[in-house]
């Protein structure tokens, strides 16, 4: 597991701001709001996070039946704060196995949703058809919030975006098939606003897919 933060956007070393830079810097990506490490999920983690997040933290809430929190990291630093923020979340799959899903919340040009759902990135932009319906909807702090299917995303995944709170919102599940949770209307609750009820987040072990996408 790493120690140091890392580029959101493809993962590789970033130097951190010096002399003649003030921003964190990526040899492919320039500068860049540094990925933390991925630690394991607790109820402590989730608060750090929470506390530093500018964006929303979200995650179903209540979570489906034997679900649980399985990791959370965010991309910013202690001067920024969180502007991107991604949350595991495992259970049992809609058609019997596990699935995984993580939510990533995020402002335009980050681009850990991208590298979570497995494209170019840094944002959905043509791999969203929103002249169409929207394939699944969701309720974020209440509102309801159309998403929709991401093409050009690797076999193994389903890749749903969306905008919530005028930031970008993703929803990357594995595999493909557990995608049908999505069509469950899940309600999502961006966890800044839980104060107590944080502590009754269950926490299972910490999903692999945080640290390779």
């Amino acid at each position: 597991m790493r120690g140091e933060p890392s580029c959101p956007k493809c993962g590789g070393r970033v130097r951190a701001p010096g002399l003649f830079n003030d921003s964190w810097q990526c040899d492919v990506h320039g500068a860049v709001y540094p990925l933390q490490p991925v630690i394991p999920p607790s109820v402590e983690t989730l608060g750090v996070v929470v506390r530093r997040a500018q964006v929303p933290v979200w995650m179903p809430w209540p979570l489906p039946v034997g679900w649980l929190f399985t990791g959370v990291t965010y991309a910013g630093d202690d001067r920024s704060g969180g502007r991107a923020t991604a949350v595991a979340c495992s259970g049992p799959g809609p058609l019997g196995g596990m699935g995984e899903l993580i939510l990533v919340a995020e402002e335009l040009g980050i681009g850990l949703g991208a590298r979570y759902a497995g494209i170019a990135g840094p944002d959905p932009g043509t791999y969203l058809d929103v002249e169409k319906p929207p394939d699944a909807k969701v309720l974020t702090g209440g509102r309801p919030t159309p998403l929709w299917h991401v093409s050009g995303v690797p076999d193994d995944r389903a890749v749903f975006a969306g905008e919530a709170l005028g930031l970008w919102l993703w929803a990357v599940v594995w595999p493909e098939q557990s995608g049908l949770l999505m069509y469950d209307e899940l309600v999502l609750a961006d966890l800044r606003d839980a104060g107590a009820e944080l502590e009754l987040v269950p926490c299972g072990a910490l999903s692999p897919r945080l640290l390779r996408p």
